[in-house]
């Protein structure tokens, strides 16, 4: 959609700058008036004063007509434009299938609605499916690859039995898209299947979260997500694809197989562009250290967020260089409606692999 949009040619009508044409002309007349008029050359103080005050007064409200108008047309334009981005990154539902969910994205361009990070939860046949993701770059310029990766998830989310299935509808939509722009802008062709460009890439990770609590990831070059529950554990469950599109994927995907999701314990799901933000001194923001605080008390998902907006806001100065996303899903069940949760005890091993 948006790059259709941007491919429309541009509509009949008057030009943007329109508005100023009639401040322009009447500076024109005056300084012709001034220039050439007998009556601008007389030494009548009385002439010149009304000529004057007659070319400033009109002058005035010529401009002040045409800022109005363009401001009319900026809001108009900023309306159509947050309606667009909100569409493309569409709030989150607050809850799924017995799930609490929430998430926030962190602009690194002021005055967007979106940038280069994406995310999505939908309920599907095949349990809760959730996507976090990076574009290459950030901004504008990547909200046609967020695009081609949102629409391929929220299609494909409800097709594919299997996250591996899913990957790989993700990437063919990715390498459409890619194809499409090279050849709109007169890029070469890409050389090898399946690889249209090596600087065309987004990270993506992909979580399949089961009634019972079972936890499926699937990983390409993302930052992996924290457990919060008794305070906040990285969930490393073994090496990371490269990010999609970068190479061409495996014949055989690493789905891996989490300990399960209890009630109460919730994953926070993030973009690189948060571990990775710095204050005024170059230091990294803490992000392990704050989830960390977040976890006691227990608080909801959007206090969760709110807490971790609020302490990279602070460490960053409000100034971000890249965006920045967060999602937080917190298993609300109770232990009667997930009767295949472990009983009380030692939790069972995070790292045990399956292939899909």
């Amino acid at each position: 959609m948006i790059r259709w949009w941007s491919r429309r040619p541009r509509a009949r009508g008057r030009a943007p700058l329109a508005p100023l044409v009639a401040p322009v002309l009447w500076a024109a007349v005056a300084l012709a008036w001034e220039m050439g008029s007998p009556l601008a050359r007389r030494d009548d103080t009385l002439t010149r004063t009304v000529t004057s005050v007659v070319f400033s007064v009109v002058g005035v409200a010529l401009v002040v007509g045409a800022f109005q108008r363009l401001r009319r047309e900026l809001r108009q334009i900023h309306a159509v434009a947050d309606a667009a981005q909100q569409a493309l990154l569409r709030p989150l539902p607050h809850h799924l299938d017995g799930l609490s969910v929430a998430g926030v994205q962190l602009p690194a361009v002021p005055g967007a609605a979106v940038g280069g990070d994406l995310y999505e939860a939908v309920a599907t046949p095949y349990g809760v499916r959730v996507i976090i993701g990076d574009v290459r770059g950030h901004g504008l310029a990547a909200l046609g690859a967020v695009a081609a990766v949102l629409g391929s998830f929220r299609e494909a989310a409800h097709e594919e039995p299997g996250l591996g299935g899913l990957l790989r509808r993700l990437e063919r939509a990715l390498q459409r898209y890619v194809s499409e722009r090279q050849r709109d802008e007169g890029e070469a062709a890409p050389g090898a299947a399946g690889n249209p460009s090596a600087e065309e890439f987004v990270t993506v990770l992909l979580l399949d979260l089961h009634p019972n609590g079972d936890v499926l990831v699937l990983n390409c070059g993302h930052p992996w997500p924290y457990r919060i529950g008794d305070g906040a554990e990285p969930l490393a469950v073994g090496e990371p694809l490269p990010p999609l599109g970068a190479f061409p994927l495996p014949d055989t995907l690493p789905v891996r197989r989490c300990a399960r999701l209890l009630p109460g314990e919730a994953l926070f799901l993030h973009t690189d562009g948060a571990e990775e933000a710095r204050d005024t001194a170059g230091r990294f923001f803490p992000l392990d250290a704050v989830l960390a605080g977040a976890a006691e008390p227990p608080r909801s998902p959007d206090e969760v967020i709110d807490h971790v907006r609020t302490a990279l806001l602070a460490h960053t100065g409000g100034r971000l260089t890249d965006d920045v996303a967060f999602v937080v899903v917190r298993d609300d069940r109770t232990p009667a409606a997930a009767p295949c949760a472990p009983a009380p005890g030692p939790r069972p091993a995070r790292t045990a692999p399956s292939s899909r």
